[in-house]
């Protein structure tokens, strides 16, 4: 294979941040036409790598050719002139504007009046829209707005957006992380459309069933390096996730034979409002017993985080109850609930899980503080705010550049995430809920996870579990109710539903 073939090539790139040594002399090259994917641990460098080809950063070293031609990058606007665009894992459109007027931003199509007046010709930039959507199967109205259409929809925009501007090679920044089973399905065989209409498409996903299904090639990238580039046919998915973590990692979770005990959580009649006065959480009720699973599953948007808000106390209670062990703590404030035994993992960690201009040390002793041994007589023993910060971030390899004195703000989100599970799993609280919990994490971080929140269980919490991934929700849940508009459509015991089932519930069909 002559360089000639390939239509990307990224040559022994290194890139240095204040303590981190994000790539390690990384070579990849991609072929004209292939679905390529990366693979890698949180902080591996793939975002960075990527990042360096869409031009939002320039290697320190080594060198990156196009086509066989050497381009040097300082803008997102430079590599879109090569024909490189990129669907980022959250989508970066206007709300209030039209499906077309997202895709035409910035290239609009002038035209002038009467040869005076100039105007924006979307008539004509909408039949183009439509024409390109049917080519590649990626129906969409051009007149719809953004804030009435779903997430599904929207990540059609997205890939409209490059392919209007005539992107020949596609960058997919895990792209099913908020799809329901059908919409994944669909953006899969969208991507095989892609390929076989000629373009080239880097995959950055975790989920290796997916790079299984519509991939050629894999590279795996472990802490900067390149491990190794593979063909995806003749790997298994147990060899992708041993080279990806460095060690045996085990895909299944052993969960044991539930033991159910006492409702620890009653929720009856809850409805909640937002902000907007918009009603996102309508009349739901549920009970979740020690020693259960209980599991949330739902399309992003339908109210799932702001129940889970409602009963951790982030958000005002409009109607409804709120037991824990018995006793109403609907009206609570957050301390009085944390000290009832409720932990909490939120889906924003940056917003409500840490304190970003915080050190590690102090953010893992947020929950203890103010209690023996770390406060005596109203003095705070910070030697015992390191020992117990050491003892987490061992347990929890939290990676960051200084130890348990870096700064939260320069650390990974990954890591961020495993900061805030792990400070919430050592208090081993009669409720834990878990928001998102793996979000943005590694394989290797993702079976940690998954083995604390089943040991949990085993310890005897109710945990509530409210996650976007589909195979999360369907491996750990003991019961699984599906959200939908504010309402949990159904709930039963997981044994009894199959992921079509869910997903069906998900989009609010109710009935064959």
């Amino acid at each position: 294979m002559t360089d000639q073939n390939y239509i990307v090539e990224m040559k022994h790139i290194t890139k240095r941040f204040p303590g981190i040594l994000a790539n390690d002399d990384v070579t990849i090259q991609v072929r004209q036409g292939e679905i390529y994917a990366l693979l890698g641990e949180n902080g591996a460098g793939k975002s960075t790598l990527m990042s360096m080809l869409y031009g939002l950063y320039e290697p320190d070293d080594g060198e990156i050719l196009i086509r066989g031609r050497k381009v040097r990058f300082k803008s997102a606007s430079d590599a879109a002139d090569q024909n490189i665009g990129m669907v980022h894992q959250h989508f970066k459109l206007v709300e209030n504007y039209t499906v077309g007027e997202n895709i035409v931003l910035g290239i609009e199509p002038m035209k002038k009046a009467f040869g005076l007046f100039p105007y924006v010709d979307m008539r004509e930039a909408n039949e183009r829209i439509r024409a390109l959507s049917k080519s590649y199967f990626l129906e969409v109205d051009p007149t719809d707005v953004i804030a009435d259409v779903g997430v599904s929809t929207c990540q059609r925009v997205e890939i409209l957006k490059m392919l209007y501007r005539d992107a020949e090679i596609l960058i997919f920044d895990e792209p099913t992380a908020i799809l329901t089973p059908q919409e994944v399905e669909y953006l899969l065989r969208v991507m095989r459309e892609l390929r076989r209409g000629g373009k080239t498409i880097i995959l950055i996903t975790h989920k290796i069933e997916e790079i299984k299904r519509v991939a050629d090639r894999c590279a795996i990238l472990r802490r900067g390096k390149l491990i190794g580039v593979l063909d995806v046919a003749e790997t298994t998915t147990q060899e992708m996730a041993n080279l990806m973590v460095g060690r045996n990692v085990d895909l299944q979770s052993r969960k044991t034979e539930a033991y159910f005990g006492e409702k620890v959580l009653e929720v009856d009649a809850l409805s909640v409002r937002n902000d907007d006065r918009v009603q996102v959480v309508r009349n739901v009720s549920f009970d979740i017993r020690a020693g259960e699973i209980f599991a949330i599953a739902g399309v992003s948007g339908n109210g799932q985080t702001e129940l889970a808000d409602a009963i951790a106390g982030l958000m005002r209670v409009e109607s409804g109850t709120i037991r824990l062990n018995g006793r109403d703590i609907t009206r609570g404030n957050i301390r009085e609930r944390t000290e009832a035994g409720v932990g909490y993992i939120p889906e924003d960690r940056q917003k409500y899980g840490v304190f970003l201009d915080f050190d590690l040390c102090s953010n893992l002793c947020l929950r203890r503080y103010y209690k023996a041994p770390f406060s005596k007589n109203g003095i705070l023993d910070f030697d015992a705010f390191g020992r117990y910060a050491d003892e987490l971030i061992d347990d929890y390899d939290v990676r960051s550049a200084q130890g348990r004195k870096t700064s939260v703000r320069s650390m990974s989100g990954g890591n961020q995430q495993k900061a805030i599970v792990a400070r919430e799993i050592e208090e081993h609280s009669a409720l834990i809920i878990f928001v998102q919990p793996t979000r943005g994490l590694d394989m290797g971080a993702i079976e940690n996870i998954h083995k604390q929140i089943l040991a949990e269980r085993e310890r005897g919490a109710a945990i509530l579990l409210i996650s976007l991934e589909l195979d999360e929700v369907m491996e750990l849940a003991d019961t699984i109710g599906v959200i939908y508009n504010g309402s949990l459509l159904k709930i039963a015991e997981a044994s009894a539903l199959t992921s079509q089932e869910i997903g069906q519930y998900m989009m609010g069909v109710t009935a064959n």
